[in-house]
């Protein structure tokens, strides 16, 4: 009995030990997702379905042979899965197309934050040369225009505009969908007080992920999405892409880039905005180094992979 006893208290502290306490601080860093209330309102839901309708619209592009989900395929968290997509004549860009799941959430979008909103973004691919390669905002209209039906969904859906069907508006409907692609996961559900939604290793691996200083960059309710960072910010990265620079000119913003959110970030490999890195645990150990000026063990990348893993949301297929 008295055996028994000793074995059992053993158990109960070893328990106890194994217990990962996480301070409130590193919780606070964070926001959980919460639903737009605007997203469900009835004034609002003709926009959105006019919107998803164009996201898959072929038309949107020269050659009639490209959508939005050609890039940013929904049903593969907002990826394609290539180190740089193909555009108009399979032309590649030069930088990874990012994730439009939680894109709404962004202080700014692409990787050098040149649109404002995702409804200035949804156009820029339909311009672009080597993108959609569309030749002028008249012939996308005149496009869409020619389908009676598109006519009749953007009176409803723009009902005090004195001309509905305009190129801004086709953003603005895109831009409404793609405010509703919001994906929350466990690790929402764990910071709105449910400490049983992560596992001890998730929690080891979240506490590891703060103490490492990746929060400093990737903190928010998107974790990540919110600012700009010099890619190489204590040992160099080696690119000839000067990231926000090319946009403002400013010798400030040389290899400035938009930090990427981490949602579902299991799912959408490749990484960086160069699209050169293939394994989540080698994303991890880079950024350690380049960023961080840290080597990380193979067992805190594995910690700090388990915590990332809670960040993959279900995908909404309807």
């Amino acid at each position: 009995m008295k055996i028994f006893l000793i074995s059992l208290l053993l158990l109960v502290n070893l328990n106890i030990a194994a217990e990962t306490i996480v301070p409130e601080a590193y919780k606070s860093q964070f926001k959980p997702i919460s639903i737009d209330p605007s997203i469900n309102d009835p004034k609002l839901q003709d926009r959105i379905k006019l919107g998803k309708r164009l996201y898959f619209e072929t038309k949107l592009s020269q050659a009639g042979d490209i959508s939005c989900n050609s890039c940013h395929q929904l049903d593969n968290y907002g990826v394609d899965g290539k180190q740089f997509s193909e555009g108009h004549k399979k032309q590649l860009g030069n930088r990874n197309s990012p994730t439009v799941m939680n894109a709404g959430l962004h202080f700014l979008q692409f990787w050098d934050g040149r649109a404002k909103n995702v409804e200035e973004q949804a156009l820029g691919p339909i311009m672009n040369p080597v993108e959609m390669a569309m030749k002028s905002e008249k012939q996308v209209v005149s496009r869409i225009k020619a389908d009676q039906t598109y006519v009749e969904q953007f009176t409803k859906a723009f009902p005090m505009d004195k001309n509905p069907l305009s190129f801004q508006n086709i953003g603005n409907a895109i831009g409404a969908f793609e405010r509703t692609l919001i994906t929350p996961s466990k690790f929402d559900e764990y910071l709105k007080g449910n400490e049983s939604a992560l596992s001890e290793e998730e929690k080891r691996g979240f506490v590891k992920f703060v103490e490492s200083g990746c929060s400093s960059c990737h903190n928010g309710v998107g974790l990540g999405g919110q600012m700009f960072q010099k890619l190489g910010l204590v040992k160099p990265y080696l690119t000839k892409d000067t990231g926000r620079a090319e946009i403002t000119g400013k010798e400030e913003d040389r290899f400035m880039f938009k930090v990427p959110t981490l949602r579902n970030v299991e799912k959408t490999s490749p990484y960086f905005h160069d699209g050169s890195i293939k394994h989540l645990d080698q994303a991890v150990r880079l950024m350690a180094q380049h960023q961080l000026g840290r080597e990380l063990s193979d067992n805190e990348i594995t910690d700090i992979i388990k915590f990332l893993n809670t960040l993959t949301g279900e995908l909404d297929n309807n």
